[in-house]
């Protein structure tokens, strides 16, 4: 998707033009933000994220109800 969005290619290296490849999936929170805090980033959410119910509310209220007649 962000390569179609954005029209340049998540997995090519901005600095050498070499091809990356996934090594892993972060799933863990406590690691990733171990990796956060180790590299100083700073990250501040305007907001905290809506609970998941709520935003399958929104998706819901987002896609029109479809009668199909077959």
């Amino acid at each position: 998707m962000i390569r179609k969005v954005y029209e340049i290619d998540p997995m090519v290296c901005l600095r050498c033009g070499g091809t990356m490849k996934v090594v892993a999936f972060l799933t863990e929170h406590v690691v990733v933000d171990r990796i956060i805090s180790h590299m100083k980033l700073i990250f501040i959410a305007d907001k905290p994220p809506p609970p998941r119910a709520a935003f399958q509310e929104y998706l819901l209220d987002a896609d029109p109800q479809v009668d199909y007649i077959l």
